[in-house]
């Protein structure tokens, strides 16, 4: 249910509201609107009479909402989301670039690609320290060692750090250096990640699952804004398909259906999305063109010599030219680098 409040409603009369709530052994979760606020209500196993709430002070209507993920959903707030860390935000007109290497492998090398994509225009470093692969005897990333790397690396450019957590037992330790908790397409579904990351006041990278709906991925955010971090950016990064000329088949369309569904920004990952880097420029301008609030891509000085997914990474001068095309795409669709 979402509880619409009456404008120039009193904090004393939201409190009464939250404290009904509560009362009734559910949650409780109020939502600050430019024009008016609202109250979010989980936890119900049935629908509510909206006469509980519509006679009290301040109330000005209680609506059912139809989706299954609420607190996410465009019925619970009609304003979009805007994620800000630091003088940096994702959404709100913003086309927010997130690049860098896949993985963390030395500090000469992180940093390097940080000081030519922060040049470039980037706004975000992203970087793997914790590395989810395929066979365990893959490079599995430096961990801690990596963190700091990473940390050094904004040190020098200014960049927000977006790096991936993989369990709950290293959530703390990835928050305490990182300014954006990556969660994964293989974890998209980790239920017990989700809650964890939702407890902690940082915002949260939600990539799309490998066969993942988009109903789907906006319930595992749900599972984020139930512990109270509404800060969640979706990323579409491609699914498995029939198709052997990509490594994924990048699904553009998500864009517009989660903007019709939810107020959460949602960026697209062309480089997991495609695999291949001859592809990820045009479809870095295709994911400008549909309306995403940005992009994630990767960026190594060496890409053949790379310890994780080294085909799909631009070269500097590529990444480049890939930041002065969307610049010009993105502009025409009233979005601003």
């Amino acid at each position: 249910m979402l509880i619409v409040m009456k404008q120039g409603v009193t904090e004393a009369e939201v409190a009464e509201v939250v404290e009904r709530v509560t009362a009734m052994g559910l949650r409780a979760h109020p939502i600050p609107g430019s024009l008016r606020t609202a109250i979010g209500v989980t936890g119900n196993q049935g629908p509510l009479e909206a006469a509980l709430f519509e006679l009290m002070p301040g109330v000005l209507r209680a609506i059912a909402v139809t989706q299954p993920f609420k607190l996410v959903s465009r019925e619970v707030r009609h304003d979009d989301t805007v994620i800000k860390v630091g003088e940096r935000q994702i959404g709100g007109g913003v086309f927010a670039v997130i690049a860098g290497p896949c993985a963390v492998e030395t500090e000469q090398q992180t940093i390097g690609i940080a000081q030519r994509v922060a040049a470039a225009g980037a706004h975000f470093l992203r970087g793997g320290a914790f590395k989810p692969r395929t066979s365990p005897y893959s490079f599995q990333g430096l961990e801690e060692k990596g963190l700091r790397i990473l940390v050094k690396a904004r040190e020098e450019t200014g960049l927000p750090i977006v790096t991936e957590v993989l369990d709950t037992d290293t959530v703390d330790l990835v928050a305490e250096h990182a300014d954006v908790l990556q969660i994964g397409a293989r974890n998209m579904q980790n239920y017990s990640l989700l809650k964890r990351v939702g407890r902690i006041r940082r915002p949260v990278l939600l990539k799309r699952g490998m066969s993942a709906t988009v109903d789907e991925l906006l319930m595992s955010a749900e599972y984020i804004a139930a512990e109270g971090n509404y800060s969640i950016c979706l990323c579409e990064r491609g699914v498995r398909t029939f198709s052997n000329h990509t490594r994924n088949t990048l699904d553009l369309s998500a864009v517009p259906a989660v903007k019709s569904l939810s107020h959460l920004p949602i960026i697209v990952d062309p480089s997991h999305g495609t695999g291949k880097r001859d592809k990820v420029i045009p479809m870095a301008r295709a994911a400008a063109a549909a309306g995403a609030d940005g992009l994630m891509v990767e960026v190594h000085a060496n890409p053949d010599r790379a310890l994780s997914d080294g085909p799909q990474a631009l070269l500097p001068d590529q990444f480049d030219t890939m930041m002065r095309e969307v610049r010009a795409i993105a502009a025409l669709v009233g979005r601003t680098l």
